[in-house]
């Protein structure tokens, strides 16, 4: 069985690199993600804006943007003002999950790109696993899989609406059932992973099977929506320590550790301070002591899980997965 998904993952592979990368490669000067990039979730649509254009301007070349946000207008203007061109710019969307059904993932796409006012996208993800019946909140679609959504995005890479397709948010069964079975197979997944939720097994797992990891909340519970019981890791002290001994802050410091492990790391801020200050994480390295020692700081506690609103077990074979008994989590 094992030997079987291996071979699949192999052929797989040949298939994305010869379809997903060849869309689009004739004008994008950014052949592959770049490890840096400006998160826009939950960021204030009077601020967002000019906070894409000050981190374009100022060195970064990745937006990380999605429809449910509820900001890539502004995001787009952004993009607009600032003085780089489009196609030295990387720029991912994500596909809402009332949108999973084959005749509504074309029309988010194109939503996406004219709110963004971009031409093309590099990266369109499937936001989460899970279906909601168009129009009726958070009602589970039951008659629309994974795999009929998938199918859906493998032909927005087709009709040249992304270079490249991926998942967020997926299980690890998951994964594999959509290596599995794609033609154009995904390039990236985004999910949550930092210090307090390392998942370094399954970091690793996408390592082998070729598939990018896109580290969200890369800063643990510094985001104000998230009710942890765990110390925000900017009063850390090991954090605070970490940091003081590479003469940087915590923030860098954690988004280091980030890049070093071979993550893509999208710190959202809407503060120029931090904006600039976040890029200071390139500079940083750590031994591999340091490295094991921050290894020993994984506390295996996820901020983000909404399964319990919509009745959804997620991540059921990851650390710290939904339970439908506990309390509600985040969006």
């Amino acid at each position: 069985m094992k030997m079987a998904f291996m071979r699949a993952l192999s052929t797989a592979a040949i298939l994305t690199t010869t379809l997903s990368v060849a869309v689009g490669s004739g004008t994008s000067r950014v052949r592959d993600i770049p490890h840096f990039g400006l998160g826009t979730w939950l960021s204030d649509r009077a601020k967002v804006a000019h906070a894409v254009e000050y981190a374009l301007d100022s060195g970064y070349n990745h937006v990380d943007a999605a429809l449910i946000y509820r900001n890539e207008d502004q995001t787009g203007k952004g993009i607009a003002t600032a003085d780089i061109a489009r196609e030295d710019i990387w720029v991912t969307s994500k596909l809402w999950n009332e949108h999973h059904r084959p005749d509504e993932a074309t029309a988010a796409i194109q939503k996406s790109i004219s709110d963004l006012g971009v031409k093309y996208l590099d990266l369109y993800l499937m936001h989460w696993p899970v279906a909601f019946v168009p129009g009726e909140g958070t009602k589970l679609d039951e008659g629309t899989s994974i795999f009929d959504t998938w199918r859906a995005m493998e032909n927005l890479v087709r009709a040249n609406l992304t270079r490249h397709i991926g998942i967020s948010n997926f299980a690890k069964k998951d994964v594999e059932a959509i290596m599995g079975m794609c033609v154009i197979c995904p390039y990236a997944h985004e999910f949550e992973t930092h210090p307090y939720l390392q998942q370094q097994d399954f970091v690793d797992f996408h390592k082998e099977i070729g598939v990018k990891v896109i580290a969200y909340s890369p800063l643990a519970n510094t985001n104000p929506t998230y009710h942890s019981d765990i110390k925000p890791i900017m009063e850390n002290p090991f954090w605070k320590d970490l940091a003081h001994k590479k003469n940087a802050t915590v923030a860098q410091t954690v988004l280091a550790w980030g890049l070093q492990r071979g993550t893509v790391v999208i710190p959202k801020s809407v503060h120029e301070q931090y904006i600039h200050e976040n890029q200071g994480a390139l500079e940083i390295s750590f031994t591999d002591d340091e490295m094991k020692d921050i290894g020993a700081q994984d506390k295996k506690a996820r901020m983000n899980n909404p399964g319990k609103g919509w009745g959804v077990e997620l991540f059921a074979d990851l650390d710290d997965p939904t339970k439908l008994d506990d309390e509600d989590g985040e969006l």
